[in-house]
């Protein structure tokens, strides 16, 4: 049976070819039914670094990769999530044709926002409390939720329009508009992936150079571009339909793992500058010109080519049927990847929580570490539950469907 990314990337290679390929470390499109446990894994993975990342510095922030690059969790995230989405959506394209595709992709956007919104208004009603309880108008201010509180109405609207969001509170907007674009996404995707690679690179570049940017409300512009940032996703919806695959020579290159540890490493003692300010002389000026500002909401390039270089070397030490994905020790991570929407929403949740309870106590290192274990700690348990209310959900629905709705009746509507 010939997988997704065979049938949009052309006919089948020949069988030495396919099994030099087969062998080489790049990410392959699992079959049907099976999990790519490495892309949870890493999407559980940004999952923890984006709450702590949320939390005031603290002890576990010297362990996020923003500390020692250019890029940081959100990179993971959008990738995956274009990787994620381009498989499980470019198969029903395939299976079930465009319009079917496109409904399910919007009905899964639906969901998104709603989600959204959702966590807008638990959010919102838990720093108002929080301000209002402890008389500290700061809350607010930090949060970024002054004018809704100024002007409810108007912000309420602009809140649904996607332009106002508090802190804290730009990935989901992000996505809800990069899924929305999906279908046509897929569809170039079938037509040429190439090209629709090219066509995504072409508008990163005329973003920049024209200064394109969607504007936030009251004033301002959205802290992650979507313009720009589509490139990964689009990036990643070429790597799940067959442009890994492809790719999977360059990445075993030996070449290609000494540019990659090169460049990890030139940016990691850039970033050292930042943080011991005496090393700042041995950076060359004009480099310095060049290089600032790394502009995360335009996904600079230099953020890009550092995920690029992480994502290569990841792909090639870290094989798909590596034994550790089966360890107990990083079943946690792999549980909250798989169950992102949800433990993205409570993270956010938690993340003012944690720095409420850090602002109110005038805590140490102690604390902080002991807040940002806890809430890794609840976001984990929080996954195991969704995990295994699923699962008892479809053992119960297989199950009925195997009496043929037998049990129903019997149980008398209980």
């Amino acid at each position: 049976m010939s997988s997704i990314a065979d049938q949009i990337a052309g006919p089948p290679v020949a069988d030495a070819q396919a099994k030099a390929m087969a062998a080489a470390p790049a990410i392959t499109l699992p079959a049907t039914g099976e999990r790519e446990l490495r892309l949870d894994l890493f999407r559980g993975l940004a999952l923890w670094l984006i709450f702590i990342d949320h939390l005031p510095p603290n002890i576990l922030t010297w362990f996020t990769i923003r500390n020692y690059g250019f890029s940081d969790a959100t990179e993971i995230f959008i990738f995956i999530s274009g990787y994620t989405a381009a498989f499980v959506y470019g198969r029903a394209m395939l299976e079930a044709g465009f319009v079917v595709a496109t409904a399910r992709i919007l009905r899964r956007v639906w969901q998104i926002y709603v989600a959204h919104v959702f966590l807008f208004t638990i959010f919102l009603a838990e720093i108002s409390y929080v301000a209002t309880s402890f008389e500290n108008p700061l809350y607010t201010e930090e949060m970024g939720i002054m004018d809704f509180l100024k002007q409810p109405d108007v912000t309420i609207v602009q809140a649904l329009l996607l332009r106002f969001r508090p802190v804290n509170m730009d990935v989901l907007p992000l996505y809800i508009v990069l899924m929305l674009f999906l279908p046509l996404i897929l569809a170039l995707m079938r037509w040429k992936p190439d090209v629709t690679l090219a066509l995504s690179v072409l508008l990163y570049a005329v973003t920049w150079h024209f200064d394109l940017y969607l504007s936030a409300y009251p004033n301002g512009f959205w802290a992650f571009n979507p313009f720009a940032w589509q490139l990964l996703f689009v990036f990643g919806a070429w790597c799940a339909l067959g442009g890994a695959r492809r790719m999977s020579r360059i990445l075993s290159s030996p070449v290609t793992m000494w540019i990659c540890i090169v460049y990890l490493i030139a940016a990691f003692c850039v970033t050292l500058t930042w943080y011991v300010p005496q090393l700042g002389h041995i950076m060359p000026r004009r480099i310095e010109q060049w290089m600032y500002p790394i502009n995360k909401t335009d996904l600079d390039v230099l953020r890009f080519a550092h995920f690029l270089a992480l994502a290569a070397l990841t792909v090639r030490f870290l094989p798909r049927d590596w034994p550790g994905l089966r360890s107990p020790w990083l079943r946690p991570l792999i549980l909250c990847g798989q169950h992102s929407l949800e433990i993205f929403c409570l993270g956010v949740f938690l993340a003012f929580a944690g720095h409420f309870v850090l602002a109110e106590l005038s805590g140490g290192a102690a604390l902080h570490a002991l807040i940002s274990i806890c809430g890794i700690l609840i976001m984990s348990g929080m996954a195991w539950i969704i995990s295994w209310y699923k699962h008892s959900a479809d053992k119960g629905a297989s199950r009925t469907k195997s009496t043929g709705g037998n049990a129903d009746l019997a149980g008398g509507g209980a």
